[in-house]
């Protein structure tokens, strides 16, 4: 039974990710209609009312008390600084240097979680992250290694280099703050507490937005991203955290470009240049790697 489980978040995980490699082109054609604290606090605030009725119906939504809304709070204090600092990135950096930051987040997460876990990686582990993190490098510039030289790191860059450490972090908590309730009800009450943080930072500028020339466009992608990559790809990745690990769960991340370049052949983009394609077969190398069975997941197990 455990082996279906954990077989089943993995296909879960394509799931998740394969959402989440959809977040930066929507979030970069958004970011300039709206205020990035507003926008986020937009966000949050709908994922969460509408995630509302359903844990409500399903799980039961009793109050939680002061001590866990401390630990959902610390949790989405963190998802808060991630995605506040994607929007705000965004404005001063391109999608291509934001996406390069992100395959830090699978190494961060595994430092975080030795730390605080006790999670311990095999030898293999150890250098399938940062091969993981040269493959997916490798696809985002195709190859370019002009390109990649000519990277340099601005004031977006490095604001989007905190938000990854933010994000790797979190991975980490979700194992280490969770007291066995409901996934589910921990995932409302992490959105919850993260639209508080946002209203409280987004107070003073909510009055200041003319809502009637925020283009149409912009409320869409909200409820997009509200929805696909925030309510279901939360709740999936806190539920196989929980149950495999969270640098497992991170390192699917990895999978982040090469899935980018699998949607845009499905929308018609011409075939990337044979010379992405190492970059590809490291990626999935390393995936497979991170996801054996090793000394971490043990440690997770005996955790738990």
């Amino acid at each position: 039974m455990v082996f279906i489980q954990r077989h089943r978040a993995h296909l879960l995980m394509l799931l998740a990710t394969t959402l989440v490699a959809t977040s930066f082109p929507v979030g970069a054609a958004i970011t300039g209609g709206l205020d990035s604290l507003v926008l986020t606090f937009l966000r949050f605030t709908l994922a969460a009312l509408l995630f509302a009725p359903l844990v409500a119906w399903r799980w039961g939504l009793p109050w939680p008390g002061w001590r866990a809304l401390g630990r959902y709070g610390l949790l989405s204090a963190f998802l808060v600084a991630f995605f506040w600092g994607m929007f705000a990135a965004l404005r001063e950096t391109s999608a291509l240097n934001t996406a390069t930051l992100y395959t830090l987040t699978p190494a961060v997460t595994a430092g975080v979680s030795a730390l605080l876990l006790g999670e311990r990686l095999t030898p293999a582990q150890r250098i399938a992250l940062p091969v993981g993190m040269a493959g997916a490098v490798w696809v985002i510039f195709r190859g370019d290694l002009g390109a990649l030289a000519a990277l340099s790191l601005g004031r977006g860059d490095l604001i989007f280099l905190g938000a990854t450490l933010a994000m790797g972090t979190y991975g980490a908590l979700v194992k280490a703050l969770h007291r066995g309730e409901p996934m589910a009800r921990m995932t409302f009450w992490t959105l919850a507490t993260g639209a508080g943080w946002l209203l409280l930072l987004a107070a003073p500028r909510l009055g200041g937005v003319d809502w009637a020339a925020v283009p149409g466009a912009v409320f869409g992608g909200i409820a997009y991203l509200a929805v696909f990559t925030t309510l279901i790809t939360f709740f999936l990745f806190q539920a196989c955290a929980a149950l495999i690990g969270p640098t497992r769960v991170v390192a699917y991340g990895y999978l982040n470009p090469v899935l980018v370049l699998a949607i845009g052949l499905a929308l018609g983009d011409a075939p990337p240049p044979l010379l992405v394609y190492p970059g590809l077969v490291l990626i999935l190398v390393a995936v497979v790697v991170l996801q054996r069975p090793g000394g971490g997941t043990k440690a997770l197990a005996s955790a738990a």
